[in-house]
């Protein structure tokens, strides 16, 4: 997680266009591009087909805001490559220890 985020796991809903509602943990939230973003991790899914959803976080106030899907593809495949790199940088800093 993000050094500003506490441990304290997070967790939202997430609501599909076909009315299905998902119940995800917020695993990270990062800010890229002058935009927020949140990695979530859908539960009950087996731990090895686990796949880590990108959604774009709009906050609609102070209080208030909502996740929705990152439509434009290089957007998000630029999302999806920054946050590689950021794995990529902790994995580095995890093998000098």
């Amino acid at each position: 997680m993000s050094e500003e985020q506490n441990t304290e796991q997070q967790y939202v809903e997430v609501l599909w266009e076909d009315g299905t509602i998902i119940k995800c943990e917020i695993y990270d939230v990062i800010d890229f591009e002058n935009k927020t973003y949140a990695l979530l991790i859908p539960l009950g899914e087996d731990d090895d087909d686990t796949e880590v959803m990108v959604m774009e976080y709009v906050e609609e106030n102070e209080d208030n805001g909502f996740f929705r899907t990152i439509e434009d593809e290089d957007e998000f495949n630029r999302v999806c490559e920054y946050v590689q790199t950021l794995e990529d940088e902790e994995f580095d800093e995890d093998e000098d220890v």
